[in-house]
């Protein structure tokens, strides 16, 4: 059998995606202007990448398989 689950989470997306940029940051080296250009660099091409998956940076529909045991992340159409 089949199902889809339609899953929201505002936060919890732009949680996890701050995060990350903030991790992917140098260190030292630049200066606060740098660091805040790069991170809104950054955050958009996540945005860009996980907008195949994620629907407004926030809903996530994930299908079921219980005859296959897979669950997948289905791609916005």
């Amino acid at each position: 059998m089949k199902f889809r689950v339609t899953m929201k989470d505002p936060d919890g997306v732009y949680d996890s995606m701050s995060r990350a940029v903030e991790q992917s940051l140098p260190e030292d080296g630049l200066d606060e202007e740098e660091r805040e250009q790069l991170s809104e660099t950054r955050a958009d091409l996540l945005k860009k990448f996980t907008g195949k998956w994620l629907q407004y940076s926030e809903y996530a529909v994930i299908e079921f398989d219980t005859d296959a045991g897979t669950a997948i992340l289905v791609e916005v159409r």
